[in-house]
């Protein structure tokens, strides 16, 4: 297995959900709204014995040349948008969401931005989405799918096809849910808003931007023995430092 960060880069949050490009060699925190928060945008690419995986779909914010800057990324490997063959999604917060779509230029309508993949998404966590379109969700952003043959609806915890599983976490949000991929001697864990950075891993942190945060918490706890005990590689979505690490020994 071939694991591939895609990062969009640094950005600041505040409570008004607004995701602020941050250049951390120019910028300063302290210039920032009270309360903001320090993340990374760091969609995954899996290139796996079977497929080629996208792990969430990053803010769907244009580059400099003004295709999707996910689309850059991964062209940048080697990797076409039409290459990608299934995209796991965690959960449809915008900074997860944002690049499941894409204006078709002639139509003007939202279309697939991986034309040839199927979508992986929580049938419950797509219902809550839509019907609180606002601050975290944007409706848009994952609407246009339900009219479509792309999208796969997930309940509970299973299987997708070989060596992908995913598991119902909640936590973060009602509905947010996890993946494990194995292939070829690997275990790679995306974790999603659950399990977003190393330190939180390291600690008995608890969030309070999380729905349930004592929940989020003991979930990680219960991951880092699982992924000690799997020797899992965490990829971490938000992690401005580690994208992908094992856990170091106790």
């Amino acid at each position: 297995m071939k694991i591939i960060p895609l990062s969009e880069g640094s950005f600041t949050v505040d409570a008004t959900k607004r995701f602020v490009p941050f250049d951390q060699g120019r910028d300063r925190m302290e210039e920032r709204p009270r309360g903001s928060l320090l993340v990374e945008i760091q969609p995954f690419a899996l290139v796996t014995s079977r497929d080629i995986l996208l792990l969430d779909s990053g803010l769907g914010f244009p580059g400099a040349g003004g295709e999707l800057q996910i689309h850059k990324n991964l062209q940048d490997q080697g990797i076409r948008p039409g290459d990608v063959t299934r995209v796991l999604v965690s959960h449809l917060h915008q900074d997860h969401a944002g690049g499941l779509g894409m204006k078709d230029p002639r139509s003007g309508m939202k279309i697939p931005s991986f034309p040839n993949a199927l979508y992986y998404i929580n049938r419950q966590e797509l219902d809550y989405g839509i019907s609180r379109d606002g601050k975290s969700y944007h409706a848009e952003d994952f609407r246009f799918l339900t009219g479509g043959d792309r999208l796969v609806l997930l309940e509970g915890s299973g299987e997708i096809g070989k060596g992908i599983h995913y598991e119902l976490t909640g936590g973060h949000c009602p509905y947010h849910q996890v993946f494990l991929v194995e292939d070829g001697g690997t275990r790679a864990f995306f974790g999603g808003d659950v399990a977003p950075q190393a330190s939180q891993m390291k600690n008995r942190f608890m969030a309070n931007y999380d729905y349930e945060p004592k929940k989020s918490m003991e979930l990680r706890q219960e991951f880092v023995q699982r992924g000690r005990d799997g020797d899992w590689t965490f990829l971490y979505y938000h992690d401005i430092r580690t994208p992908a690490a094992k856990l170091p020994p106790l």
